[in-house]
């Protein structure tokens, strides 16, 4: 299996972020990244590369120009406000919730800001742009490996991205990196995608990404959104709308749901994936359905992430994994890891 590796995703790594009405340190850090590259190498799954480069019309086929605009441009836009930004990070304060006006930009930094996003729990930084395209692209590589004939290929890169939408930010997340492959896979071919999303937080920036499209099927199995984050989005009645109405499928559980009830709630998943008839599957790798997870409630242990990748393996689809979520740093290595030898 090829691993396309994020070279750049140390430049991002936000210094605090607000968890439960106070600034805690980031739970979302580069050592995630770090122990799956590393649990990889021990075991000899695969090549490790850097990823290709692509032309930013790419990553318009999903996102937004102006929103695209802002990413690039927000530090230096943060740091002309005052030099001393330089040395803090970014966060929105203000948002365009309901009947205030979202479709046009206004010229304060702040207010832009909180138009392009939705919690104060993602902080913007320095190297966000670069660290984010970079993992676009690494996206955009597994999925041009697949395209290639690769059975399957794996994206490993942070900041995560399913929470991204076409115009906004948030949950750790930028550029939807599975979105942005399932939509290189229907540009050059592919007729029916599926995504899964295995993270334990609903990927409600994939969800609304499609959510009126017939080709490609979102399925998601996660924590209940009454309780768990992203709280907006997940609920097992947002099946689509228009023509994507009945290509939409939530399957939430309640926290502290154990292997028992995960697995069979995936199998219900892959069961409409088969039906769908799909020709391709990006998967939405999280793993913080762990344990030990520490902004998370289910109860997965390492070895049952081995037979995750087993049941993967039977779907017989070529496939584009994705980095996701993850939080229990020690063990994130070892349970990504058994996923892919699963899956080998």
């Amino acid at each position: 299996m090829k691993t396309f590796f994020n070279h750049l995703h140390t430049l991002h790594q936000g210094k605090v972020e607000m968890f439960r009405g106070e600034m805690v340190p980031c739970f979302e850090v580069a050592a995630r990244t770090e122990h799956v590259l590393h649990e990889l190498q021990r075991r000899q799954l695969g090549t490790v590369l850097q990823p290709q480069e692509f032309d930013g019309a790419v990553l318009e086929r999903v996102h937004e120009r102006r929103y695209l605009q802002f990413l690039e441009s927000a530090w230096g836009q943060w740091v002309a406000l005052d030099p001393a930004n330089a040395q803090r990070d970014a966060f929105p304060s203000v948002w365009p919730i309901r009947t205030l006006r979202s479709d046009v930009a206004p010229d304060n930094f702040a207010a832009r800001m909180g138009l392009f996003s939705f919690d104060t729990g993602t902080p913007l930084t320095a190297g966000t742009w670069a660290a984010a395209r970079s993992g676009a692209h690494c996206a955009l590589s597994a999925a041009r490996a697949v395209l290639d004939g690769d059975q399957a290929a794996f994206a490993l890169t942070r900041p995560p991205g399913h929470h991204a939408g076409k115009d906004f930010f948030g949950g750790y997340c930028f550029l939807n990196n599975a979105a942005l492959a399932a939509q290189y896979l229907r540009d050059h071919g592919v007729e029916r995608v599926a995504v899964l999303d295995i993270d334990y937080h609903h990927g409600n920036g994939t969800q609304a990404i499609f959510y009126d499209r017939a080709d490609v099927l979102v399925a998601s199995v996660h924590g209940n959104p009454s309780t768990e984050h992203p709280f907006y989005s997940g609920y097992a009645d947002e099946t689509g709308v228009g023509a994507g109405l009945g290509y939409n499928l939530n399957l939430p559980l309640n926290r502290g749901s154990g292997f028992a009830d995960w697995l069979g709630a995936l199998n219900v998943a892959l069961e409409r994936i088969a039906a769908f008839g799909a020709q391709a599957l990006v998967v939405s790798m999280g793993m913080d359905t762990f344990e030990g997870d520490p902004i998370s409630g289910f109860k997965l242990h390492s070895d049952d992430y081995l037979r995750v990748g087993e049941r993967l393996a039977k779907v017989h689809l070529p496939t584009v994994l994705v980095f996701e979520g993850g939080y229990a740093v020690a063990e994130v290595g070892i349970n990504a890891a058994n996923i892919l030898q699963g899956l080998c």
